[in-house]
């Protein structure tokens, strides 16, 4: 019967997946639109709250400036698409920008991409969930009053949904992104119509107010950094682009056209609800403060809703159902916008680590075909700037966007001189000109996002990017660190072409601290082993103790001599230590053997009184050239009731190769791993008492 631990984590994840259905978790384009675009499209729900609340700093009158930085933003995501569309055609084995840079550029130019992605991952799932619980928190007073608390349920709740699977969780969210898409189409279309068609005033709940600038007397220098720092803020539009070039795997094939295609998709339907947005938020006079302190006079007691609320409330109504729908969905739609994240995140990682730049656990599947591990340590890594930064969106946003028009700009750049290694040795003329003309792309491409990361390297630095930027440093030289490491060790293994010298001899010895079954026991393996020599060894911190198990030894007949190595400061490890050198020291082709005797409990606690000199024992002779360690388990009749299959589960995530039994009378590996009542006399374990 299943354990309890085990049912639960089966309803929450459902059954394990075989390796070879691995193909049936590729997304068609209708599923991958929502499971790789969602932060991209979710963006246009604050973006427009960014552009208008950086302007506000300048007074009401700098919001005749939106539409046209709104422009600016858009000119740069019809550019970055273009570009990316010519990667996803160059790499589509999932690597995206690190994949790119790495080969063109060089390895670290690779890092640094990768790092940039990394950082840029983990804010935008703080970035979205705490924008969703914002846009909830107009509608609904109690949200904004537990902010936090529901910040972080929601990234639990994103979490096992994509430990589920990436098909179950492109499914699931599949259904309220495009309900986002049609909502704000459908609230931006009615506005537009009503204003523009039918002539209607409609005025949002905002217009009426009266603001102060926040700087009085801005210098025209002041006024143009102003300006770009808007426009740097309202980049973040753009983030979530680069996923779809780093999920090309996850797609059905054909995998580049598909992902080119959604791609196109969703530059078409982000570019055409920001500027929308946008453009209904100047008809209706919508104004939007950073500070609400600038609010000169209005209404009683009024609370700043976000311009998507307002929208709603002005086109629908005020208390209409269609209101309610505008916050639900857009809040939705924040909430599952870090699931770019959490699919592009662990797909990343896995490529590090298989690069060797992060620890190989990274790459390895879990029961339900995701890469586990990476998206609990993106949803670890998310949950602490949440609590950080107090969900507060304005905050987190500094740090924003700075790591994505990194990779952006060296991605570019390395896509510049892949198409000029292939024009070197291109002579199809039709094939030459496809090729001019992609270069073409990426060259205003890496003009652009360069130009786009030098304003938001100046207008944001001092804001927070500079905790950004750390960031990244220090992932930068966390992995060529682990690299090197990996590196080192794979050079140490590596066999040479000489033949292994074989050991001249092997001596044996059994360490002692009682005359007991386990002793006995691991006495009867070592002699089974046939060593050259066999010595019993006990310490002695108690000349009472030690004369007693020397009795017994006599009285019993073992024929193994048994060495009592003294120790005047009651220290157990140090004489072991030094006598097993003292066996090896007389040749250096010799190999001691040391059979440590232990005990196997079933429940967690007993572990805590066993078994503990044994495992110091163990640890400081793996140090030891030319020792080799052996355990000898004796299982206590607790370890019976032990659930084998859930142990199993535990260490290796496979299945057993089969049936398990709760005894066994034939040695297993190194040790023996059953109770036999014929066992010869012998010598004992550690004592923890000792």
């Amino acid at each position: 019967m299943a354990s309890s631990t085990s049912l639960a984590k089966r309803l929450l994840l459902g059954r394990p997946f075989r390796s070879d259905k691995l193909q049936h978790t590729l997304l068609p384009k209708r599923i991958a639109l929502p499971v790789f675009a969602s932060d991209a499209l979710s963006s246009v729900a604050y973006a427009p709250d960014e552009i208008l609340l950086t302007l506000s700093i300048a007074g009401a009158g700098a919001f005749v400036y939106s539409p046209w930085i709104t422009l600016a933003v858009a000119v740069v995501m019809v550019t970055v698409v273009a570009s990316y569309r010519q990667n996803v055609h160059a790499y589509p084995s999932g690597g995206g920008d690190y994949e790119v840079a790495t080969v063109n550029l060089g390895p670290r130019f690779g890092v640094a991409v990768a790092s940039a992605l990394l950082v840029d991952y983990i804010l935008t799932v703080a970035v979205s969930v705490s924008a969703g619980v914002n846009n909830l928190g107009s509608v609904v007073p109690f949200v904004a009053e537990h902010k936090i608390g529901i910040a972080l349920a929601a990234v639990a709740v994103l979490t096992g949904l994509n430990l589920r699977g990436l098909r179950e969780s492109g499914t699931a969210f599949a259904i309220p992104t495009y309900a986002f898409i049609v909502v704000i189409l459908g609230m931006v279309i009615t506005g537009v119509v009503r204003v523009f068609v039918l002539g209607q005033d409609l005025r949002a709940p905002s217009a009426g107010l009266v603001i102060n600038a926040e700087e009085q007397h801005l210098t025209s220098f002041a006024f143009v950094f102003l300006l770009l720092r808007t426009f740097s803020s309202g980049c973040a539009a753009l983030t979530g682009v680069e996923a779809i070039s780093n999920g090309v795997p996850a797609f059905k094939p054909p995998k580049s056209k598909n992902a080119a295609t959604t791609l196109l998709m969703l530059g078409g339907i982000a570019i055409t609800m920001l500027v929308g947005i946008v453009l209904l938020a100047r008809a209706t006079h919508l104004q939007y403060v950073e500070d609400t302190s600038q609010i000169v006079s209005g209404p009683a007691n009024y609370v700043q809703k976000t311009v998507t609320t307002q929208l709603g409330e002005t086109v629908f109504g005020n208390g209409s159902i269609l209101l309610y729908l505008v916050g639900a969905v857009t809040a939705l739609i924040l909430f599952l916008a870090a699931n770019t994240a959490f699919n592009g995140f662990p797909v990343l990682g896995s490529i590090l680590a298989q690069d060797r730049y992060l620890p190989r656990q990274l790459h390895t599947r879990g029961d339900r075909l995701a890469f586990s591990n990476g998206i609990i340590f993106l949803a670890v890594a998310a949950m602490v700037l949440i609590m950080a930064f107090d969900a507060e969106v304005t905050r987190l946003i500094q740090l924003y966007i700075v790591g994505v028009f990194v990779s952006f700009t060296l991605s570019q750049a390395g896509m510049i001189k892949h198409w000029n290694r292939l024009l070197r040795t291109q002579r199809d003329p039709t094939k030459r000109r496809q090729m001019y003309r992609s270069r073409g792309i990426n060259t205003v491409g890496v003009a652009m996002t360069g130009a786009v990361l030098i304003v938001v390297l100046i207008t944001k630095f001092l804001l927070g990017a500079w905790i950004a930027i750390a960031g990244m440093i220090v992932i930068y030289v966390l992995m060529l660190s682990i690299r090197k490491h990996y590196v080192r060790v794979a050079e140490e293994l590596q066999p040479t072409e000489e033949r292994p010298v074989l050991p001249s001899r092997n001596h044996a010895v059994v360490l002692v601290s009682k005359v007991h079954l386990p002793t006995l026991r691991a006495v009867a393996y070592a002699q089974a082993t046939r060593p050259d020599t066999l010595t019993a060894v006990t310490v002695n911190v108690d000349d009472k103790d030690t004369r007693k198990i020397q009795a017994e030894w006599e009285r019993r007949q073992i024929p193994v001599p048994l060495t009592v190595v003294d120790s005047p400061y009651r220290e157990i490890t140090r004489p072991i230590i030094d006598f097993v050198k003292s066996v090896r020291r007389g040749s250096p082709r010799d190999v001691v053997t040391v059979f440590v005797p232990e005990y196997v409990v079933g429940r967690w606690w007993e572990n805590l009184l066993h078994n503990q000199s044994a495992l110091r024992i163990k640890g400081r002779l793996l140090f030891e050239p030319g020792v080799m360690v052996t355990s000898v388990p004796w299982q206590l009749r607790s370890s019976q009731d032990r659930d084998l299959d859930r142990l199993d589960e535990n260490l290796s995530r496979a299945p057993a190769r089969g049936p398990r039994t709760r005894r066994t009378d034939s040695p297993t590996s190194t040790a023996a791993a059953g109770r036999r009542s014929d066992v010869p006399a012998a010598a004992a374990v550690p004592d923890e008492s000792r």
